[in-house]
């Protein structure tokens, strides 16, 4: 089944919805923090951190250059354990070196803002743990992320290593082609994942059932139960 991670660094919607049951990790990325204005960008990610036990929190690095890109992905890996780096593939091949280097360093990685599965597959052989498909972003380029999906799923498993994960999600009727095509992971932002579970039809029903129940009870004249008490034998 399809993982769902979390696309937020708010610690609030990251409670609500683990409250649900969903959220098997989380992302982030610059402008998720940006979006949480003031805020201990330390403080939060360890807050994150501790919300379980063992999942994925990832953290984007954000400096250039090999030598500053392998100390800032070092730094916080010693945040804590549940921290994945987050390193952007970028043309000239540093990034790939980054996860080289930090996949031979025991840090896992989460290879980012790839369209094309030729990006996925290079991640994957570089060694990052996670490689991350934008999803829209790849439509916008007259791509077919859905092929993409399920040409690499299949190459990734031979490979033995990396697990896909999908973003750049605007709206349920991406998650549903992505679940479809077999991705292993979707990260969804806070007002997708909201808009999944709705869906007027099934408003419509529950109003229906809820009319019939009252028309029920007055014309059998039943007394409504009363509340039990938490803890009630």
């Amino acid at each position: 089944m399809t993982k769902i991670f979390l696309d937020t660094a708010s610690a609030d919607e990251i409670r609500e919805f683990l409250s649900r049951g969903i959220g098997d990790g989380v992302t982030s990325n610059q402008k998720i923090f940006l979006a949480e204005g003031k805020v201990d960008f330390k403080q939060r990610v360890l807050e994150i951190c501790a919300m379980r036990n063992d999942w994925p929190v990832s953290v984007e690095t954000t400096t250039k250059g090999f030598d500053e890109l392998v100390a800032e992905a070092r730094l916080y890996a010693q945040w804590h354990r549940n921290v994945v780096v987050k390193v952007a593939m970028d043309k000239d091949g540093t990034g790939l070196k980054v996860v080289k280097k930090l996949h031979d360093e025991g840090i896992r990685t989460n290879m980012t803002v790839m369209v094309t599965l030729g990006q996925l597959f290079l991640a994957a052989k570089a060694g990052a743990t996670y490689v991350s498909l934008f999803f829209n972003r790849a439509r916008d380029a007259g791509l077919d992320p859905v092929k993409t999906i399920r040409d690499v799923t299949p190459a990734l498993r031979r490979l033995g290593g990396a697990e896909l994960i999908v973003g750049s999600i605007r709206k349920p009727e991406d998650v549903e082609e992505i679940v479809a095509a077999g991705a292993d992971i979707a990260t969804i932002t806070p007002k997708v994942l909201n808009q999944m579970a709705f869906h007027p039809k099934t408003e419509e029903t529950i109003k229906e059932f809820d009319d019939a129940w009252k028309e029920f009870v007055a014309k059998n004249k039943l007394a409504v139960p009363a509340r039990v008490p938490l803890g009630a034998p």
